[in-house]
Protein backbone atom coordinates (compact mmCIF):
# COMPACT_ATOMS: atom_id res chain seq x y z
CA UNK A 1 0.00 0.00 0.00
CA UNK A 2 1.17 3.52 -0.93
CA UNK A 3 1.48 6.27 2.14
CA UNK A 4 -0.20 9.49 1.37
CA UNK A 5 2.16 11.75 0.56
CA UNK A 6 0.19 14.65 2.07
CA UNK A 7 -1.83 12.90 5.27
CA UNK A 8 -4.47 15.20 6.92
CA UNK A 9 -4.25 15.68 10.76
CA UNK A 10 -6.72 13.00 11.39
CA UNK A 11 -4.80 10.70 9.53
CA UNK A 12 -1.49 11.64 10.83
CA UNK A 13 -2.69 11.40 14.28
CA UNK A 14 -4.30 8.36 13.67
CA UNK A 15 -1.01 7.16 12.58
CA UNK A 16 0.83 7.97 15.74
CA UNK A 17 -2.05 6.01 17.57
CA UNK A 18 -4.52 8.60 19.18
CA UNK A 19 -7.56 7.71 18.99
CA UNK A 20 -10.00 9.60 16.92
CA UNK A 21 -12.34 10.08 19.19
CA UNK A 22 -9.81 12.11 21.19
CA UNK A 23 -9.88 14.64 18.73
CA UNK A 24 -13.65 15.75 19.29
CA UNK A 25 -13.13 15.53 23.47
CA UNK A 26 -14.01 18.51 25.31
CA UNK A 27 -11.90 19.66 28.42
CA UNK A 28 -15.26 19.29 31.51
CA UNK A 29 -16.24 22.66 31.93
CA UNK A 30 -15.41 23.97 35.96
CA UNK A 31 -18.36 23.29 37.95
CA UNK A 32 -20.84 26.66 38.30
CA UNK A 33 -20.53 28.32 41.86
CA UNK A 34 -23.34 26.85 44.03
CA UNK A 35 -24.95 28.22 47.34
CA UNK A 36 -25.26 26.62 50.25
CA UNK A 37 -27.80 29.18 51.72
CA UNK A 38 -31.15 28.24 50.76
CA UNK A 39 -32.84 31.70 50.49
CA UNK A 40 -36.39 31.82 50.92
CA UNK A 41 -38.51 33.85 48.65
CA UNK A 42 -40.48 37.13 49.63
CA UNK A 43 -44.34 36.06 49.49
CA UNK A 44 -46.38 38.36 47.48
CA UNK A 45 -49.17 40.00 49.58
CA UNK A 46 -52.58 40.50 48.60
CA UNK A 47 -54.00 43.93 48.80
CA UNK A 48 -55.69 44.42 52.28
CA UNK A 49 -58.96 45.90 50.71
CA UNK A 50 -61.45 45.50 48.14
CA UNK A 51 -60.04 47.93 45.42
CA UNK A 52 -63.73 48.01 43.96
CA UNK A 53 -64.37 49.81 47.10
CA UNK A 54 -62.15 52.72 47.04
CA UNK A 55 -63.26 56.47 46.51
CA UNK A 56 -61.99 58.01 43.72
CA UNK A 57 -59.23 55.49 42.92
CA UNK A 58 -60.54 53.00 40.63
CA UNK A 59 -59.94 48.96 40.74
CA UNK A 60 -58.13 49.58 37.27
CA UNK A 61 -55.25 51.63 39.14
CA UNK A 62 -55.32 49.56 41.83
CA UNK A 63 -54.86 46.24 40.05
CA UNK A 64 -52.25 47.31 37.84
CA UNK A 65 -50.27 48.90 40.39
CA UNK A 66 -50.28 46.13 43.11
CA UNK A 67 -49.54 43.62 39.70
CA UNK A 68 -47.10 45.35 37.96
CA UNK A 69 -44.96 47.83 40.38
CA UNK A 70 -45.80 45.83 43.78
CA UNK A 71 -45.43 42.49 42.66
CA UNK A 72 -43.05 42.89 39.86
CA UNK A 73 -40.30 44.19 42.82
CA UNK A 74 -41.04 41.10 44.50
CA UNK A 75 -40.25 38.82 41.66
CA UNK A 76 -37.18 41.14 40.95
CA UNK A 77 -35.82 41.11 44.62
CA UNK A 78 -36.02 37.42 44.85
CA UNK A 79 -34.27 36.98 41.50
CA UNK A 80 -31.47 39.48 42.64
CA UNK A 81 -31.08 36.93 46.51
CA UNK A 82 -30.64 33.85 44.48
CA UNK A 83 -27.85 35.71 42.55
CA UNK A 84 -26.08 37.06 45.14
CA UNK A 85 -26.53 33.73 46.95
CA UNK A 86 -24.45 32.07 43.63
CA UNK A 87 -22.19 34.52 43.83
CA UNK A 88 -20.75 34.68 47.73
CA UNK A 89 -19.95 31.23 47.15
CA UNK A 90 -17.69 32.15 44.07
CA UNK A 91 -14.99 33.69 45.39
CA UNK A 92 -13.32 35.19 42.27
CA UNK A 93 -16.81 37.47 42.17
CA UNK A 94 -15.71 41.11 41.04
CA UNK A 95 -16.97 43.15 43.48
CA UNK A 96 -18.11 45.66 41.09
CA UNK A 97 -20.52 43.02 39.80
CA UNK A 98 -21.61 42.31 43.24
CA UNK A 99 -21.86 45.66 43.89
CA UNK A 100 -24.39 46.24 41.10
CA UNK A 101 -26.50 43.44 42.56
CA UNK A 102 -26.32 44.75 45.94
CA UNK A 103 -27.69 48.28 44.35
CA UNK A 104 -30.95 46.34 42.68
CA UNK A 105 -31.30 44.75 46.33
CA UNK A 106 -31.64 47.89 47.85
CA UNK A 107 -34.14 49.40 45.60
CA UNK A 108 -36.16 46.61 45.12
CA UNK A 109 -36.43 45.49 48.72
CA UNK A 110 -37.02 49.04 49.36
CA UNK A 111 -40.22 49.49 46.67
CA UNK A 112 -41.53 46.28 48.51
CA UNK A 113 -41.52 47.82 51.78
CA UNK A 114 -42.76 51.15 50.73
CA UNK A 115 -45.65 49.50 48.63
CA UNK A 116 -46.39 47.47 51.33
CA UNK A 117 -46.53 50.19 53.90
CA UNK A 118 -48.95 52.22 51.37
CA UNK A 119 -51.75 49.68 50.29
CA UNK A 120 -52.19 49.35 54.08
CA UNK A 121 -52.82 52.54 54.77
CA UNK A 122 -55.30 53.20 51.96
CA UNK A 123 -58.99 51.55 52.77
CA UNK A 124 -60.32 54.16 55.23
CA UNK A 125 -61.99 57.53 55.69
CA UNK A 126 -62.01 60.35 57.92
CA UNK A 127 -59.51 62.37 59.37
CA UNK A 128 -56.19 61.79 62.03
CA UNK A 129 -57.51 61.25 65.57
CA UNK A 130 -56.70 60.50 69.11
CA UNK A 131 -53.01 59.67 69.60
CA UNK A 132 -52.20 60.40 66.34
CA UNK A 133 -53.56 63.76 65.77
CA UNK A 134 -52.20 64.56 69.40
CA UNK A 135 -48.64 63.58 68.12
CA UNK A 136 -48.87 65.73 64.65
CA UNK A 137 -50.02 68.99 66.55
CA UNK A 138 -46.69 68.25 68.86
CA UNK A 139 -44.63 67.76 66.11
CA UNK A 140 -46.70 70.60 63.20
CA UNK A 141 -48.64 72.89 65.60
CA UNK A 142 -51.94 71.26 63.95
CA UNK A 143 -53.11 68.60 61.80
CA UNK A 144 -53.90 71.43 59.12
CA UNK A 145 -49.82 72.12 59.30
CA UNK A 146 -48.90 69.21 59.10
CA UNK A 147 -51.05 68.26 56.09
CA UNK A 148 -50.17 71.30 54.19
CA UNK A 149 -46.48 70.89 54.83
CA UNK A 150 -46.98 67.07 53.46
CA UNK A 151 -48.65 67.65 50.35
CA UNK A 152 -46.43 70.55 49.12
CA UNK A 153 -43.26 67.83 49.99
CA UNK A 154 -45.67 65.81 47.91
CA UNK A 155 -46.21 68.64 45.34
CA UNK A 156 -42.50 69.07 44.41
CA UNK A 157 -42.74 65.15 43.37
CA UNK A 158 -45.56 65.63 40.87
CA UNK A 159 -44.29 65.26 37.53
CA UNK A 160 -41.18 62.72 38.65
CA UNK A 161 -40.55 59.95 40.62
CA UNK A 162 -40.63 59.33 44.83
CA UNK A 163 -41.91 59.23 47.98
CA UNK A 164 -43.94 61.49 50.73
CA UNK A 165 -43.41 60.00 53.93
CA UNK A 166 -44.53 61.12 57.37
CA UNK A 167 -42.09 58.99 59.69
CA UNK A 168 -41.34 59.27 63.22
CA UNK A 169 -37.99 59.52 63.99
CA UNK A 170 -36.38 57.74 66.79
CA UNK A 171 -33.42 59.83 67.31
CA UNK A 172 -35.17 63.49 67.25
CA UNK A 173 -38.55 61.99 69.10
CA UNK A 174 -40.75 63.73 66.60
CA UNK A 175 -42.60 63.36 63.77
CA UNK A 176 -41.72 64.49 60.33
CA UNK A 177 -42.54 64.57 56.46
CA UNK A 178 -39.34 63.33 54.17
CA UNK A 179 -39.13 63.54 50.34
CA UNK A 180 -37.53 60.62 48.55
CA UNK A 181 -36.53 60.63 45.36
CA UNK A 182 -36.69 56.97 44.61
CA UNK A 183 -37.41 53.66 46.77
CA UNK A 184 -33.18 52.97 48.10
CA UNK A 185 -33.96 56.57 50.17
CA UNK A 186 -35.13 56.86 53.51
CA UNK A 187 -34.85 59.17 56.62
CA UNK A 188 -32.07 58.00 58.88
CA UNK A 189 -33.67 56.48 62.48
CA UNK A 190 -37.07 57.17 60.62
CA UNK A 191 -39.98 54.78 60.92
CA UNK A 192 -42.44 55.45 58.12
CA UNK A 193 -45.99 56.40 59.11
CA UNK A 194 -48.13 57.37 56.00
CA UNK A 195 -46.79 56.49 52.99
CA UNK A 196 -47.66 58.14 49.59
CA UNK A 197 -46.25 56.54 46.36
CA UNK A 198 -45.77 59.75 44.02
CA UNK A 199 -44.56 57.76 40.83
CA UNK A 200 -46.59 58.44 37.99
CA UNK A 201 -47.79 54.15 37.78
CA UNK A 202 -49.64 55.38 41.07
CA UNK A 203 -52.10 57.44 39.42
CA UNK A 204 -51.58 58.30 35.74
CA UNK A 205 -54.33 55.54 34.80
CA UNK A 206 -57.46 57.60 36.49
CA UNK A 207 -55.90 60.88 36.69
CA UNK A 208 -53.13 61.87 34.30
CA UNK A 209 -50.51 64.50 34.89
CA UNK A 210 -53.29 65.50 37.95
CA UNK A 211 -51.07 64.32 40.44
CA UNK A 212 -52.86 67.05 42.66
CA UNK A 213 -56.23 65.02 42.09
CA UNK A 214 -55.00 61.55 42.76
CA UNK A 215 -53.49 63.37 46.52
CA UNK A 216 -56.89 64.33 47.33
CA UNK A 217 -57.98 61.19 46.65
CA UNK A 218 -55.93 58.95 48.76
CA UNK A 219 -56.39 61.34 51.91
CA UNK A 220 -60.22 60.31 51.25
CA UNK A 221 -59.49 56.66 51.41
CA UNK A 222 -56.58 56.84 54.27
CA UNK A 223 -56.80 54.53 56.96
CA UNK A 224 -55.92 56.51 59.66
CA UNK A 225 -56.12 53.71 62.68
CA UNK A 226 -53.25 51.61 60.98
CA UNK A 227 -51.34 55.08 60.74
CA UNK A 228 -51.60 55.55 64.17
CA UNK A 229 -51.36 51.83 65.21
CA UNK A 230 -47.72 52.45 63.51
CA UNK A 231 -46.99 55.14 65.37
CA UNK A 232 -47.70 53.50 68.39
CA UNK A 233 -45.57 50.19 67.90
CA UNK A 234 -42.80 52.77 66.82
CA UNK A 235 -42.55 54.61 69.91
CA UNK A 236 -42.33 51.44 72.36
CA UNK A 237 -39.38 50.21 69.42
Amino acid sequence: MKSNPNPTRREALAAAGIAPALLTAQAPAPPAPTSTTKITPFEIKPLPFDPAKLTGLSERLLKSHWENNYSGAIRALNNVRDRLAVLRADKDTPAFLYGDLKREELIRRGSMVLHELYFANLGGSGRPGGSLAEALKSSFGSVEAWEDDFRKTAASLYGGSGWTVLAWNHHTKELHNYWAGDHSQSAVMGTPLFVLDLYEHAYHIDFGAAAARYVDAVFANAHWDEVQRRLEQARKA
